[in-house]
């Protein structure tokens, strides 16, 4: 090797790509002052430098998709860079200009508040990804606050990314976590008592970040020139298999858009996963889970259940609304690409295309949840009543279809202690005896159900196990997680990492990560509902 090579995977040979910066109009103002931004897409900025950089954590996978070895995730320059002490020869940071619907109301103006785009790596492969720091300091688009980000608040996003990715569910990914070694002042209950807390930066990948508010904002102001440049911008850049930019072709990006949003929702809804904060701003047009706040996974079901304490009164996010909200976002969406897609009857089939998309998989994701081959008109009243039982008596999701499975294996005429037996871990509280009855015959009847079905038992309960995940990152195993960071002990955060990385399969010895919701964290802060403060 000569004295002027670099060795393959090392930050030096990461090849970056200005596209965002260098084809669309950018805010021709330099300073970085809280303003309104007209006719550009992007305020070039610098994260602002921290004190003492420290990685917590590194996803070798995410690394992976830039082509970085995991080893150079342990290097000190690293820290310096994704903490944003530090820039990479070719990126160009900057931060986004959109607005968005926020709890169904015109927000205006939002943009890229305390995220700042670094620039985009183009790997091996030819692939785009787009890197990020979450908590890198003021923007432009901070409006009166500080461009920060906190420890707890970091962990979670860093956390909840990977998991989804391994879970299956279409996600931005979490790259690194690193601590600044400075506090940041928080009021994280909004009660009027902030506390000073650890401040760390998220770096977070994706092809772009790219949101539904983005077109919201130019249509708003009748820009329609920003508007047609970021369209076929987009277009270009993520959607090329869809052709060059015409009015055709807008519309069928609006309907690959749709139909990637309705499979999303069925994901989430697989897993019991509730956003929390389904704004019209964190809305990816690539149909990808993205800004993870106040989120949450079902523990005893309750659809009408929302992490989000800015949410308890309305429940507009709730699990039950997703799909309903993502179709009105959508339709925000439609309205904003107006000026491209005049015809309103284009728009209203990608919103009927949404439709279609989502009954659809969400059909085949039941029948796969209950480890039938097809779903069958008759399943939908089987659902139905399955899910009236669940609310009947609390009982955890998650454990619940996993514990199915179990019965898969199990000869029909078994005693009825032995047919609840895969099921009591998720139970909450005993099913009172009518209700304990009722579940009987639906099992019984499902076990007829897979007779008719035919498949092979040990082929429905492997089938079972790898759509119904055994490991969720749940909200209270998270902060302890957090806890135990905040503490010095930053262990947790690897060792739930490693567990996440194989949600379907048993990990012997850690069983601990699986279990149910213990009573002391039922309304305990950071255990169940958590607030929109970093």
């Amino acid at each position: 090797m000569s004295c002027t090579s670099v060795a393959a995977g090392r930050l030096d040979t990461l090849v970056f790509d200005d596209s965002y910066v260098r084809e669309l109009p950018g805010d021709p103002e330099s300073t970085n002052t809280v303003r309104a931004v007209y006719g550009a897409c992007h305020s070039l900025v610098v994260p602002t430098p921290v004190a003492a950089p420290r990685l917590l954590a590194c996803s070798r996978e995410a690394a992976a998709l830039i082509g970085l070895d995991a080893g150079e995730c342990a290097t000190p320059r690293f820290a310096e860079v994704f903490a944003g002490n530090a820039l990479l020869p070719g990126m160009r940071p900057h931060a986004a200009c959109y607005g968005g619907h926020q709890f169904g109301q015109w927000a205006g103006q939002l943009g890229d508040g305390r995220a700042i785009v670094l620039g985009e790596v183009l790997n091996a492969g030819g692939a785009r990804w787009t890197l990020q720091l979450k908590g890198a300091g003021r923007t432009p688009y901070s409006r009166s606050a500080d461009g920060r980000a906190v420890l707890r608040s970091s962990i979670r996003e860093f956390l909840c990314s990977e998991a989804m990715h391994h879970l299956g569910v279409p996600t931005t990914r979490a790259l690194s976590l690193v601590v600044t070694g400075e506090g940041v002042l928080r009021d994280m209950l909004y009660d009027g008592n902030p506390q000073i807390e650890p401040g760390a930066v998220v770096c977070r990948l994706a092809p772009s970040f790219i949101r539904f508010g983005h077109f919201e904002l130019f249509t708003a102001r009748g820009d329609e020139y920003t508007l047609g440049k970021l369209a076929d911008y987009t277009l270009r850049l993520h959607f090329p298999e869809l052709g060059a930019p015409s009015p055709a072709t807008y519309v069928a990006w609006f309907h690959e858009i749709c139909r990637r949003t309705a499979r999303l929702v069925v994901e989430w809804t697989r897993v019991g996963f509730v956003h929390g904060v389904m704004n019209t701003d964190n809305m990816s047009v690539h149909g990808l889970t993205l800004d993870y706040g106040p989120y949450g996974w079902l523990e005893d079901y309750d659809p009408l259940w929302t992490p989000n304490t800015t949410d308890a009164a309305g429940r507009r996010y709730c699990f039950g609304n997703q799909p309903g909200i993502a179709q009105w976002n959508l339709a925000r969406l439609a309205a904003a690409l107006r000026p491209l897609i005049p015809e309103a009857e284009a728009l209203q089939e990608g919103i009927d295309q949404y439709a279609r998309t989502y009954a659809e998989g969400w059909r085949a994701m039941m029948a796969a949840k209950l480890g039938l081959s097809a779903f069958e008109a008759e399943d939908a009243a089987r659902v139905e009543t399955l899910f009236d039982m669940l609310r009947e008596t609390p009982t955890d999701m998650t454990l619940f279809f996993r514990g199915l499975a179990e019965l898969a294996e199990l000869p029909g005429g078994v005693a009825d202690d032995a047919l609840l037996a895969p099921l009591r871990v998720a139970w909450y509280a005993p099913p009172a005896p009518a209700a304990r009855e009722r579940l009987l015959v639906w099992l019984r009847a499902l076990q007829m159900r897979y007779a008719r079905d035919g498949r092979p038992p040990e082929e429905r309960r492997a089938a079972m196990n790898r759509v119904n995940p055994l490991y969720v990152p749940r909200n209270y195993l998270v902060q302890q997680v957090i806890d135990r960071a905040e503490q010095g002990d930053t262990a947790g955060i690897a060792e739930m990492l490693d567990v996440l990385r194989h949600p379907y399969v048993a990990q012997p010895g850690r069983e601990g990560w699986a279990a149910p919701r213990p009573e002391w964290a039922r309304n305990r802060v950071g255990c169940s509902m958590l607030s929109c403060s970093s």
